[in-house]
């Protein structure tokens, strides 16, 4: 267990992500920081008082700064405006750059030894801006991404076979976006090739859908996004930290030459430990799917030129 884990933002994704840090006993205190007055706290009060009927002791805090997350071992930076319909991730990268380089500057002050685990949008972007506003190796700035990805296409794949999404093995590299790169050589169910099971024009259906999968849900709300997948997804690579697991996850990550990708933030799959990355893990590709994985990454580059940073 750790001392102190911080969420930034107290919106959905993040007060839903503190929530479900607090249910796994990750840390002692989870603080939760976002600027309007009041919604921290009372967000915070609230979950806190759920923890006699959920079993947890961690204690949940609310604050409007940043020096009741000091010394934290880790922050999910969630803060930022949501997309609306219509607008896509790329629209966002102007006032979201500017919200998470004040953030990554408070953070770097208050917890210099900390990890990030990034969720705000355009992912792989804000990833960029969090390292260079903090100084931050590439093991402690790391993008949640790939892991939200792998899920809705796991989700997609379980409902289409009738099977347990328990049973889907699948990774989801490439940008957080619509050119992600979902895996089809590495889909499996039970260890059965998704080919075996599944009609060519189903799965490539099933991969559009999960391009689109934020989009899809974005139509549905429209005055939101989606944040019960996001946090629990956001969550499961800070337990893999928390609890030194070295799970192997989709994330995205600093690349400096692997995949033959360099200076630029993509989703890889990492091992995940006490120390952030721990390592990039390298595995063979298709020669379609590494075309697909480097146009994916000049597309976060090109979001990344347009921040400014």
């Amino acid at each position: 267990m750790l001392q102190k884990i911080t969420v930034v933002g107290a919106g959905n994704v993040g007060a839903t992500a503190a929530q479900r840090l607090a249910e796994k006993n990750l840390a002692r205190t989870v603080v939760m920081v976002d600027v309007v007055e009041g919604v921290p706290q009372g967000k915070a009060l609230d979950q806190w008082q759920s923890a006699p009927v959920e079993g947890f002791d961690t204690r949940v805090v609310g604050s409007n700064g940043y020096d009741a997350a000091a010394d934290s071992e880790i922050f999910v930076v969630t803060a930022g405006i949501a997309r609306k319909p219509g607008m896509s991730r790329d629209d966002l990268v102007k006032t979201n750059a500017g919200i998470v380089s004040s953030v990554s500057a408070e953070i770097k002050r208050v917890a210099p030894k900390s990890i990030i685990v990034m969720v705000s949008n355009p992912l792989d972007a804000m990833c960029y801006v969090a390292m260079k506003a903090t100084g931050f190796p590439r093991e402690r700035v790391i993008g949640m991404a790939g892991v939200l990805d792998t899920a809705r296409y796991r989700a997609f794949l379980a409902e289409a076979l009738n099977v347990s999404v328990q049973d889907i093995q699948a990774m989801v590299l490439g940008g957080h976006g619509d050119t992600m790169v979902p895996l089809i050589s590495y889909t499996t169910v039970s260890g059965i090739p998704i080919n075996q099971l599944m009609p060519r024009d189903t799965l490539d259906a099933i991969v559009t859908r999960t391009r689109n999968g934020g989009a899809e849900i974005v139509a549905f709300l429209k005055t939101g996004s989606a944040y019960y997948a996001p946090s629990a997804s956001a969550v499961q690579m800070v337990e893999s930290i928390a609890l030194d697991k070295k799970r192997i996850l989709p994330c995205s990550a600093w690349l400096q030459g692997e995949y033959g990708l360099k200076d630029v933030f993509c989703g890889v799959p990492c091992r995940l430990g006490r120390n952030g990355l721990e390592e990039i893990v390298k595995i063979e590709l298709s020669a379609e799917e590494k075309a697909e994985l480097h146009k994916s990454a000049e597309n976060v580059r090109d979001t990344m030129k347009a921040t400014g940073v």
